[in-house]
């Protein structure tokens, strides 16, 4: 699938989850999917787990944090305490 096809998956409306990137507009955020992989789930355990998922979700949360870390500039976060 194309990187703008994939793109065009990750959702940004304030009116679903706060504003934060969702994937096809669903209250399933791109944070909660990275999250499930470095948790270390397979693709395959979270299409079985979140079966309204769809394989190029994951691509394209994939690509989306990509492009973030690509960012210029980098800001630091807090640490947790």
């Amino acid at each position: 699938m194309m990187e703008e096809n994939l793109l065009a998956r990750v959702t940004l409306n304030p009116a679903v989850s706060q504003g934060k990137p969702t994937l096809r507009n669903m209250r399933f955020t791109v944070a909660q999917l990275l999250e499930l992989l470095a948790a270390g789930m397979t693709h395959q355990e979270i299409l079985a787990d979140y079966p309204y998922l769809e394989e190029a979700d994951i691509q394209a949360a994939l690509l989306y944090a990509a492009h973030i870390a690509n960012a210029r500039s980098i800001v630091a976060l807090p640490l947790a305490s």
